[in-house]
């Protein structure tokens, strides 16, 4: 892995004890620009031998400006931290001493990102003063103080969601969130899940309790996970249907459905238990199936499917990988293959504590870490497990955070808000990105199966968890630039002009509350669509005259409508989207999709300057609903 600021470490013994670092430039002269302050952690510790880096914010503007490359090893990926691997000899530096304290006089007129590198691992570099740039004019007469984040100690091991919630009931909120809920033991919802926020999670699964019957029919070989259609009525040619599945709630309780041959009827039906539900909150929602030691998804519930659609993927009910239970080469009813479990492919981004350990049979059993109030005990140990996201998947391991003295907690554990914005970021992208990892699937996991530890920098999570930097070709429309597949916001959001300028270099959280304290939609922290732009505005006050914003960019005047109508396109699928286009071409129906672009750009339907692409193939959905209400989306 490439070191990219490893050298700096050794320039500290030398600048030890208040060295001051002035601009050559001035003569002799004083401009009064002076920037002193402290650093420390969240416990009052003070922290010594960190070397406080003014990066001008001019050189991550022009970086800005660059194509941005995704993979390890990438010069231009961490807008810090790059910047400082190339120039840590060139910009101003001063060195804090035993009180934690700095000073850097005659600071040249300019803006510059604030960043600290501190002297071991105890502390992470970067600081909550690394993301926004201040004009060096607002250093005089103050004396800023610097939080650090602390690490995780190479000891420690997880503890579990509710130990943190103990000391820390005020995030108690998180229950309510997505990330909480999304995996749920039917009619057992557990006590860290709070379901109040979605009325309608389980309206899928009551329709399954009450009984259906669907016919898997025309299959397709060349589709990815959805090759059959179903329907709960038999298709109008039976020789297209493979086989049935019908759900019933049986004597004991439990949902189960039973699987049917009907190309071969002497092949014995097969029954299966549904043990819990995959999501349900937010367009869609799928069943985890027990076979023998592992789960496997199957069937998907889209909530604002419509079975008038003629797009198979838009209907109410979704195949998702019948294939697995069906072999359309020898006409039999069979098992999902082992190597394709939930546990293998999916888990590792919603499991707290995630880990993979091989078996002698060549198998695998997946764990996550014990809590008395977690979803179930899949360890086989007595006690439940955290089966979805928890405290401790973005502020790491905590066993050495709760057993500190009080002075000593802040070093044991992550603070995302004090990491610099890459790698806070990273966090969140790891799994709303599409890498692979070492299993050469969708997990982004090391050779040993483990997940990233919070703090960790992008650089080392592309080299060392993943095998794929990110999404595949056919994941994006075809100008190769939009993502098309879901979960990919941060794929998109690193290309943005948020990531990479010389103001704010934005991070998630941002934008998105992790512990879901407000009420708003999918967690922002304010809303975007109530008719003031809430949210957008809370930056953008320049732009709050949405009428002369819109003249000035297309010509006309536009009044009613949201920022996010233009800058936030649904160019991502998930569930069955958000309704049927206004437009019509070759017979064909647009579609409004239903997860949001993070590139924050306008997508052209014409596509000028995309190479290779025909004009209006590439990117035909931002011109539906938000624009095709007023305009005729065929001449745009």
């Amino acid at each position: 892995m490439r070191e990219k600021i490893s050298y700096l470490m050794m320039l500290t013994a030398f600048f030890f004890s208040f060295a001051v670092y002035s601009t050559q430039a001035q003569g002799g002269k004083t401009n009064g620009n002076t920037l002193k302050g402290t650093v420390q952690d969240s416990s009052g510790q003070k922290i010594e031998k960190s070397v406080v880096y003014l990066i001008p914010s001019k050189d991550v503007e022009e970086m800005g400006k660059t194509p941005l490359e995704v993979k390890g090893n990438s010069p231009n990926d961490e807008p810090l931290e790059d910047n400082l691997a190339v120039n840590a000899d060139k910009y101003i530096k001063a060195t804090t001493d035993k009180k934690g304290n700095f000073r850097i006089a005659d600071v040249p007129e300019g803006k510059y990102f604030i960043y600290v590198e501190p002297s071991d691992k105890t502390y992470l570099p970067g600081g909550d003063k690394s993301n926004k740039a201040v004009s060096s004019s607002e250093f005089k007469g103050k004396n800023i103080k610097i939080m650090l984040s602390g690490s995780i100690p190479a000891n420690a091991v997880y503890v579990g969601s509710s130990k943190c919630l103990s000391c820390h009931a005020a995030y108690g909120s998180e229950k309510k969130t997505l990330h909480k809920l999304g995996i749920s033991v039917i009619g057992k919802p557990g006590k860290l899940q709070d379901f109040s926020r979605f009325p309608k999670f389980n309206d899928g699964l009551d329709k399954l309790t009450a009984g259906l019957k669907f016919y898997f029919y025309n299959f397709d070989k060349s589709r990815s996970f959805d090759k059959y259609m179903m329907s709960e009525k038999m298709p109008s040619d039976p020789s297209a249907a493979s086989f049935t599945a019908a759900f019933f709630k049986d004597s004991d309780g439990k949902l189960k459905f039973k699987t049917e041959n009907l190309k071969d009827t002497a092949d014995p039906a097969r029954t299966y238990t549904v043990e819990m539900t995959y999501g349900g909150g937010l367009y869609k929602q799928r069943y985890l199936v027990r076979v023998g030691e592992s789960l496997f998804p199957f069937v998907q519930y889209n909530s604002l499917g419509d079975d008038s659609y003629n797009d198979r993927a838009r209907k109410q009910w979704r195949d998702y990988h019948a294939d697995w239970f069906f072999n359309e080469e020898t006409k039999k009813l069979t098992d999902p293959p082992k190597k394709k479990s939930f546990e293998i492919e999916c888990a590792s981004c919603h499991f707290t504590g995630y880990s993979l350990t091989p078996t002698v049979s060549g198998g695998y059993v997946a764990g996550a870490v014990n809590d008395p109030n977690g979803e179930l005990d899949i360890d086989g140990d007595g006690i439940p497990n955290e089966l979805n996201l928890g405290c401790e998947v973005c502020h790491g391991a905590g066993s050495e955070h709760v057993k500190a003295p009080k002075a000593k907690k802040a070093s044991t554990i992550v603070s995302p808000r004090k990491l610099p914005p890459a790698r806070a970021s990273v966090i969140c992208e790891q799994c709303h990105s599409r890498p692979q990892g070492h299993l050469k699937n969708d997990q982004p996991v090391s050779k040993d199966n483990k997940m990233m530890i919070p703090g960790t920098s992008r650089n080392e999570f592309l080299v060392n968890f993943t095998s794929r930097e990110d999404a595949g070709q056919k994941d994006f429309w075809p100008d190769q630039l939009h993502s098309k597949s879901h979960h990919q916001q941060g794929t998109d959001f690193i290309k943005s002009k948020k990531y990479r300028n010389g103001t704010h270099v934005m991070i998630c959280a941002d934008c998105h509350d992790p512990h879901g304290i407000t009420e708003v939609r999918h967690q922002l922290r304010a809303p975007v669509d109530d008719g003031k732009n809430t949210l957008c505005l809370s930056c953008h006050k320049p732009m709050s005259d949405v009428k002369a914003h819109t003249l000035a960019k297309v010509g006309a005047e536009h009044e009613g409508i949201n920022c996010i109508d233009c800058h936030n396109a649904k160019t991502m699928q998930t569930g069955a989207g958000l309704g049927k286009g206004l437009a019509k071409k070759d017979g064909k129906n647009y579609w409004m999709n239903d997860i949001t672009s993070h590139i924050f750009d306008v997508p052209r339907k014409d596509n000028i300057g995309v190479k290779g692409v025909e004009p209006g193939k590439a990117m035909p959905i931002p011109y539906t609903n938000a624009c095709g209400e007023c305009h005729n989306v065929d001449d745009m």
